[in-house]
């Protein structure tokens, strides 16, 4: 069924106002008042329902939780609210942090996303501290679904803006999403590492599904180099030793991910995505045109490449094309 504009504006007023507010002072994610480990699904579903219904909803206005599924090594649900709609969002699996979404399926998917990533995109922050080459870093976790979504937004900015910039993506000093994670990032800095000039072109093949394997072949990445770069790396920050001993994990739950720890404290990185351009963690949408912006403001004088138009569409949270809905380029994975 599709959602009129009438009604998105209406499910915005009932269930957003606080969110988008609290989105844009923490940079980081909204966590339920109770803090517990080792919930079932049934669990986690039952408690993120009376969070919604106890604190997003108007008295006599109550929400159902529809569906209930692992996704990107968190639980996504379908939550439907009065008036026939539904809005998907994300819950951690220990039912700590809630991802909420909002999305329209009036909006076509090359349309620009609206209201909500409008205001966010309008919010870029101007970078202090300018320089002739600008150091652009974006810290994230390679399966956290925000974290796909700004690297797919900043990509065609690095390509545009190459050699003009120093641009790097890292990874957060945790990793939310299991060994699947910790293993992909360890590939990832080795083939930057090893074959700088082919990430870009690897990233972008693992952002279309996920699939690393198939992605190391068909983007001719030499494997063996990689292998001999993650191997002294795995030894050097003790990825798989740490991985292993749960008494390490951060809050108890979290692998640690160390090999850019000094970076994330440095900058103060809770979660995935931060961007930080020339030292300063800077606020801005996740599509191209905000992210040029953004780098761009950056510069001591900007060269003509930020006068491009790039895309000004949000992309889609986690694997794959498309466009995100409202409100959908603000959450995050993280602390």
């Amino acid at each position: 069924m599709l959602i009129s504009k009438l009604n998105i504006k209406f499910m915005k007023k009932i269930v957003l106002i606080g969110i988008i507010v609290l989105f844009a002072t923490t940079g980081c994610t909204l966590s339920l008042k109770k803090k517990e480990t080792g919930l079932t699904m049934d669990q986690v579903k039952e408690k993120t329902l009376n969070y919604i219904n106890d604190n997003l909803m108007q008295p006599g206005r109550k929400a159902e939780i529809k569906e209930i599924v692992e996704e990107g090594g968190m639980y996504k649900i379908k939550v439907a609210i009065p008036d026939n709609q539904e809005i998907v969002s994300y819950v951690s699996k220990d039912g700590k942090n809630f991802f909420p979404q909002v999305m329209s399926m009036d909006e076509k998917k090359d349309a620009p996303a609206a209201e909500g990533g409008d205001a966010q995109a309008a919010a870029v922050a101007e970078v202090s501290k300018k320089t002739q080459r600008p150091k652009v870093e974006v810290f994230v976790m390679s399966h956290c679904p925000y974290g796909t979504q700004i690297e797919k937004g900043v990509i065609p900015v690095a390509e545009k803006l190459a050699g003009k910039i120093d641009f790097d993506i890292k990874f957060c000093d945790y990793a939310m999403h299991g060994e699947q994670e910790v293993y992909e990032q360890l590939n990832q800095f080795c083939i930057n590492k090893t074959q700088p000039t082919k990430y870009l072109t690897y990233l972008k093949c693992f952002l279309e599904k996920g699939e690393g394997e198939n992605c190391l072949k068909s983007t001719g990445i030499d494997v063996g180099k990689m292998k001999t770069c993650a191997d002294a790396t795995d030894k050097q920050f003790k990825v798989t030793e740490l991985f292993k001993d749960k008494s390490t994990y951060v809050s108890g739950q979290f692998s640690q991910f160390n090999i850019f720890k000094d970076d994330s404290t440095k900058y103060g990185v809770q979660g995935s995505p931060t961007l930080v351009i020339n030292g300063e963690k800077i606020n801005a949408g996740r599509d191209s045109a905000s992210l040029l912006k953004a780098v761009c403001s950056g510069f001591e004088s900007q060269p003509e490449e930020c006068k491009a138009e790039l895309s000004s569409a949000a992309p889609t949270p986690g694997f794959g094309s498309g466009t995100a809905a409202a409100g959908q380029d603000a959450a995050s994975c993280g602390n």
